[in-house]
């Protein structure tokens, strides 16, 4: 395995034995750290899927009749999710040359940024078709931010954490995610009940979306406290860390690649589903009012923030595949009575 230069000995973070006080200390930080990253992230990003659901049509596309209103909307959805990858690609490098947390550091400036001027971006009544395909270089931005968050707060999250508890530390990051839910459905929740549906979807959409700098600034002061991981450190100080990771990873690890890749399919396929396109289909379609969905999503995001830890904590004691089977398992049979309904 080819190493990378060598790098000046003043330069290298020292993998210096840490007093047992220090290492809870910076494991807490660290869990805390990302675990609130992952929120902010995830915020924006559930926040721009359901304003694609109920806002973006008629703001981006609004020469468009409903359904393509609509599938224009969700196309631009799509564009995030092909970007992921990139900023996995990227960041992972990134955090493997440089350190996790820089990489984090930066994740949080792209995706905060990205979601803040969506905020302020004008719609096609006002600049034309420069509206949706700024729209589009924005979610890119948004789904590169995240692709690179997304492993790396998992990573310093586990790296941090004794062996044992390994799922445990790593689930905690995944907290996020219903975290984010919550956050963001909660707050067009909150901007529909104060304004009303038709302030919310001329101006009162933009408020959520402009309120994550606030977030993004608790981001920044609780990572900016967190250590680079000792397990990094010594990579560091031994100079192994090689010229091209993520060749290397693709060149040795195709296999774990793919079957990581496919795995994740059976849970983020209905994930976002249920996230998304079921506010389209429930309040177009079905007749459904926002309200109730919302509701709906709010009590499957809570849900989620007991689950994950759990079952974190649980593939400590069975084992990640037997957890993670159980899990595609009860997916797979829970979409034939969701396809009926």
């Amino acid at each position: 395995m080819a190493s990378s230069p060598s790098v000046p000995q003043a330069q290298q973070p020292q993998a210096q034995p840490l007093d047992p006080a220090t290492r809870r200390s910076q494991r807490r930080k660290a869990a805390v750290a990302s675990t609130i990253g992952t929120t902010i992230e995830w915020y924006d990003f559930f926040l721009y899927g359901t304003a694609a659901a109920l806002v973006f049509p008629a703001v981006f596309f609004p020469g468009e009749s409903a359904l393509a209103g609509t599938l224009a909307s969700f196309s631009t959805l799509f564009v995030g999710f092909a970007a992921r990858p990139v900023g996995a690609a990227i960041f992972g490098q990134m955090g493997d040359r440089i350190g996790r947390k820089a990489a984090l550091i930066a994740t949080l400036s792209l995706m905060g940024s990205a979601t803040a001027l969506m905020g302020v971006l004008p719609g096609y009544d006002t600049i034309g078709p420069w509206a949706p395909i700024l729209l589009v270089v924005l979610r890119i931005v948004q789904g590169i931010g995240v692709g690179g968050e997304w492993g790396g707060s998992v990573l310093m999250s586990m790296e941090w954490g004794s062996r044992k508890r390994h799922g445990f530390m790593a689930s905690l990051p995944q907290l996020g995610v219903p975290i984010g839910l919550l956050l963001s459905t909660g707050a067009v929740k909150i901007m529909t009940a104060t304004v009303g549906t038709d302030a919310f979807d001329a101006w009162g959409w933009r408020v959520p979306f402009l309120a994550s700098v606030i977030l993004i600034a608790i981001g920044f002061y609780v990572r900016l406290a967190v250590l680079e991981t000792p397990a990094f450190a010594r990579v560091r100080q031994q100079n192994t860390v090689v010229k091209q990771p993520v060749l290397e990873v693709i060149k040795t690890q195709p296999r774990a690649i793919l079957a990581s890749a496919f795995i994740r399919m059976a849970e983020q396929a209905p994930f976002y589903l249920f996230i998304t396109f079921v506010l389209a289909y429930g309040t177009e379609e079905l007749g459904l009012t926002r309200g109730s969905l919302l509701n709906d999503t709010l009590i499957a995001a809570a849900i989620g923030f007991f689950t994950v830890p759990f079952f974190g904590y649980l593939s400590d004691i069975v084992g990640r595949r037997r957890v993670y089977a159980v899990g595609v398992v009860g997916t797979a049979a829970f979409a034939f009575p969701t396809t009926v309904c």
